[in-house]
């Protein structure tokens, strides 16, 4: 079993999201390993990038943060390689094509291979296109994960017969961003995707509190938050730490409820 399936073996997965080097790659290191002791049961690292197309103004925001205190790739594979020292956690890289392109394909998955990544989300790789990442993926063990949205309809049966990993479910049209309510149709959305094949379903975008996360998780396998935590981030600066803990503990318990 890869560590990307562990994160869904002990029940429903709680999976933050946080933006490296917001607002440093030291405060991001601590934020990793502390979420990990709280309960995160795999955590998505931002690679900041000057035009995130699938996010909203808070993590726009970050990456500009995190852009501005000189965050490289570089020194992110650095940090995750440090991480692997101490903690096991499943670390997915959540990115777009062009910093995968510019960093040179290869390389990328082979850092990633050699830091302990285990997966990598590309919000603007279509699934029709995956084969541009998908082979050199393959070769150094990495799982590309696939996206579903409400608006994908027949192309889930599709997406979800060749998925790795798991299925991040897009909760809601539209860039990340907190919502007040969410109202799509993701049970649906998962039903057709276990129809096709048992593998994780994970929702995200949009869903910023214990209590949306307990509505959500009765339908899937796991919640991704996201903005809410780079919120708190963007509150606290390097005092970031006690409360993101303090918010993860909380959601830990709502999943653990369910």
């Amino acid at each position: 079993m890869s560590r990307v399936q562990q994160a869904f073996s002990r029940g429903k997965a709680f999976i933050p999201f946080i933006t490296a080097g917001d607002p440093s790659l030291e405060t991001t290191e601590r934020l990793v390993i502390e979420m990990a002791a709280a309960g995160a049961d795999l955590i998505e690292i931002g690679i900041p990038f000057s035009d995130p197309v699938a996010e909203g103004p808070i993590i726009q925001q970050a990456d500009e943060r995190a852009l501005t205190a000189g965050t490289t790739t570089d020194g992110i594979f650095d940090m995750v390689g440090r991480i692997r020292q101490v903690c096991d956690v499943p670390l997915a890289f959540m990115t777009y094509m062009n910093p995968v392109f510019t960093y040179g394909t290869e390389r990328f998955m082979q850092k990633c291979q050699d830091a302990g990544v285990d997966a990598v989300i590309v919000p603007d790789l279509p699934f029709e296109e995956k084969d541009e990442l998908l082979p050199v993926c393959s070769r150094y063990g990495i799982d590309l994960i696939s996206l579903i949205a409400p608006t994908s309809h027949e192309r889930i049966s599709m997406i979800a017969s060749e998925a790795q990993g798991f299925i991040y479910c897009v909760s809601s049209m539209g860039v990340t961003g907190v919502r007040e309510e969410i109202n799509t149709q993701v049970g649906e959305m998962v039903k057709q995707v276990k129809a096709v094949r048992d593998i994780p379903c994970a929702v995200g975008f949009g869903i910023s509190t214990p209590e949306q996360a307990a509505q959500i998780a009765r339908f899937c396998d796991g919640v991704i938050v996201g903005s809410a935590i780079v919120k708190i981030v963007e509150q606290y600066g390097v005092n970031c730490v006690p409360p993101v803990i303090d918010f993860v503990r909380k959601m830990r318990l709502v999943m653990d409820q369910i």
